[in-house]
């Protein structure tokens, strides 16, 4: 380390003077200037040096952190090998074992395990059962006999027994008959069966085997690995052994049962050969950086001005464009604390931004009623949900305390980092919308309004031509009576005419004022009264006015009542007028030439029902041409009509009112030819039924 300091305090002074001469021949020096670059050389030089110590510095300790890992993972090595051998070593003992398959197995496991020299089987007493010898090597009990050595053996057998488990001995030095030695170490695992002691399996080590078995061929190359005592003394080696170099030391203790060993590893490392030409590269850039460095820091700074100022009109555009937003802009803070408002936003809330910047719930915009409600919906964006993009509608408060609709669109506020800051929120004013919603709403009503009085017109119209033959009927049947009465020579069978006369007259007189009153309740929107109406009575209801117009048109009317069927729940006169819709409808369809046989049925029957409710179905069914596709896709649209003088709304009014009552109008082709009219009503229940009709 000195001699490469050295040399590059010479390469760095080398490289100084260098630079020096340049400068003084390319700019004049002053007395002032000199003293400040010598100064600034001085710094580079000091800097430097401490680059090469602490670059040395840091070899040194990354040389001892890579021998120190080294070393532990040569432990953790270690201990899993010699885990790995008593599991071997139980599988070795296994039951109903006996001397002559043990012996061969045993010789197997001897040469598989080169760092094992020994096995022996011992009984309960420590006896010797079995025992065999590495056929590797000599026998190692060739020169000390095996009952000579056997006290290491034991006390690691009575450890095991106390541990119930492997328990190794003290290592001990072993004459071999080379006149050499080795030092040992033995493994006592006990044996049981059925929870009972059989004996114990004895495995004797050789350190230095050990060492180049399971260490050497990893952490040998480079290295010099050995077992030692803690005064130092090495009982084992392994390993490379290089002289001369810088030596770096490690050592852990390998904790096992029953004894403690201590290893060792030793690296030897030479002077790096590539650092000085590193550290001289290094000098050379960094002088070449400072002057590269001192010329271009004025280019900087006018690049460093011009950025400023394009950042200052770019601020400045942002604010305008800001201030000439109608929408509010308004950022908060993670913790929901508002950090940015826009001039539109104050506006809209009637405060400055200096009475809204830092403010978190409640809010001064926030309206007391729904403080608490505001509350937990902010709680919920603070946690991450995020609102829709397309916004969400909410009510604020203005500093006079008119409460005014807004919708915010809120967004994540990510930095350029990418990280989340808080959320950006668009606020629009939405009153205006609402009160352009409530004219068009208006302005609907007052169109569905006319459309009811055009409807009321036509019917109106309709009416009045079916009604004068009724009108004039009862005339004549009041001029009879009248002139009955007058009559002295009256017989009773004439008073019962007059009576007859009368109540047909009564009659048809109802039926003109219930029409009258649902025209009128129909204009003026009333809500509807509804009654339990046996099907048959609607029938009956609107058979004269039909009859009316089927005599004109010289159409058979035909009415089909189902047996025991409920009455319905409705709007009687609504639903006369729905069926005296369709029947009319129906007898206009067959006023054809090439319709002859013209019949108009008028059916009522159980409709298909649900747990809930049950339902009547009625329909009016026509002989006629039918209904074209292109007319069927439009037949119950507003305003569509294919006679002359209609406008159009019957269909879309009759569907209407159907569905009023919970029900659903529609219509389907019949063959050979004609169209049938279907719609549900909901009927009572537990009702008086009654009997089936078939009439012409």
């Amino acid at each position: 380390m000195p001699k490469t300091l050295s040399r590059a305090t010479r390469v760095v002074q080398q490289q100084i003077q260098l630079w020096m001469a340049a400068i003084d021949e390319a700019m004049p020096w002053s007395a002032g200037r000199r003293s400040l670059w010598a100064a600034l050389i001085g710094l580079v030089l000091a800097v430097l040096v401490t680059l090469v110590w602490l670059a040395g510095r840091y070899e040194i300790s990354q040389v001892q952190s890579e021998l120190e890992r080294d070393t532990a993972d040569a432990v953790s090595d270690m201990r899993t090998g010699l885990s790995r051998d008593v599991q071997t070593l139980q599988a070795l003992q296994s039951e109903h074992v006996q001397v002559k398959t043990w012996q061969p197995e045993a010789m197997r496991l001897l040469r598989e395990n080169r760092d094992w020299l020994r096995i022996e089987w011992r009984d309960r007493q420590l006896n010797p059962v079995a025992a065999a010898d590495s056929p590797l090597r000599a026998p190692i009990f060739e020169r000390t006999p095996r009952h000579e050595v056997v006290n290491e053996t034991i006390q690691s057998c009575q450890r095991a027994r106390r541990f119930n488990g492997p328990a190794y001995s003290s290592t001990y030095y072993l004459p071999q008959p080379d006149g050499l030695g080795m030092e040992v170490m033995e493994l006592c695992l006990p044996m049981t069966q059925d929870g009972e002691l059989t004996g114990y399996a004895v495995v004797t080590y050789g350190l230095q085997p050990l060492l180049v078995e399971r260490l050497g061929k990893t952490f040998g190359r480079r290295n010099e690995v050995s077992f030692t005592e803690a005064d130092g003394t090495r009982l084992a080696i392994a390993g490379s052994q290089r002289r001369g170099l810088r030596l770096f030391t490690a050592q852990q203790l390998v904790d096992l049962p029953g004894n403690t060993l201590v290893l060792r590893m030793d690296g030897r490392r030479g002077e790096p050969d590539l650092f000085p030409n590193v550290l001289t590269a290094l000098v050379t850039g960094m002088s070449i950086a400072l002057i590269t460095v001192m010329v271009l820091l004025a280019k900087d700074s006018r690049r460093r001005l011009k950025a400023e100022r394009d950042l200052a009109d770019a601020l400045a555009f942002r604010k305008a464009m800001e201030d000439s937003l109608v929408t509010g802009l308004r950022a908060r803070d993670l913790e929901g604390r508002i950090t940015y408002v826009n001039p539109a936003f104050c506006q809209m809330v009637g405060l400055p931004a200096e009475a809204l910047i830092g403010q978190n719930a409640p809010m001064p915009y926030w309206p007391p009623e729904m403080v608490d409600e505001y509350r937990q919906r902010q709680a919920i964006r603070l946690a991450g949900n995020a609102p829709p993009r397309e916004g969400f509608e909410s009510v604020f408060m203005r500093h006079d305390g008119t409460r005014f609709p807004v919708l915010i669109i809120e967004a994540p506020l990510i930095s350029t980092t990418g990280v989340q800051t808080g959320w950006m929120g668009a606020v629009i004013d939405i009153s205006e919308q609402r009160r352009v919603e409530e004219l068009s709403r208006a302005s609907q009503e007052r169109l569905q309004a006319t459309a009811r009085l055009a409807t009321v017109g036509e019917m109106a119209s309709l009416l009045s031509h079916e009604l004068n033959q009724p009108l004039a009927a009862i005339a004549s049947y009041a001029n009879g009576s009248l002139n009955l009465l007058k009559d002295p020579k009256a017989v009773p069978q004439s008073m019962d005419d007059v009576h007859m006369a009368l109540r047909r007259i009564a009659e048809q007189a109802g039926r003109a004022g219930r029409v009258i009153n649902s025209v009128h309740d129909f204009v003026r929107r009333r809500d509807q009264a509804r009654e339990a109406v046996p099907p048959h009575a609607l029938f009956d209801a609107i058979l004269p006015l039909v009859n009316l117009q089927a005599r004109k048109l010289h159409v058979r009317v035909v009415t089909r009542i189902e047996a025991r069927l409920p009455p319905v729940w409705c709007d009687r006169t609504m639903v006369e007028q729905v069926l005296l819709n369709l029947a009319r409808n129906g007898m206009q369809a067959m006023d054809r030439p090439e319709c002859r046989d013209r019949v108009l049925v008028l059916q009522a029957k159980r409709a298909a029902s649900n747990a809930d409710q049950s339902w009547v179905e009625l329909a009016v069914t026509d002989v006629g041409s039918g209904i074209e596709p292109e007319v069927a896709e439009q037949l119950f649209t507003p305003f569509f009509t294919t006679k002359a003088e209609g406008m159009g709304l019957g269909l879309s009014l009759c569907r209407t009112v159907v569905e009023q009552h919970g029900g659903h109008l529609d219509f389907e082709a019949q063959s050979p030819r004609g169209t049938a009219f279907r719609f549900t009503l909901p009927a009572v229940r537990h009702s008086t039924t009654v009997p089936p009709t078939d009439t012409a």
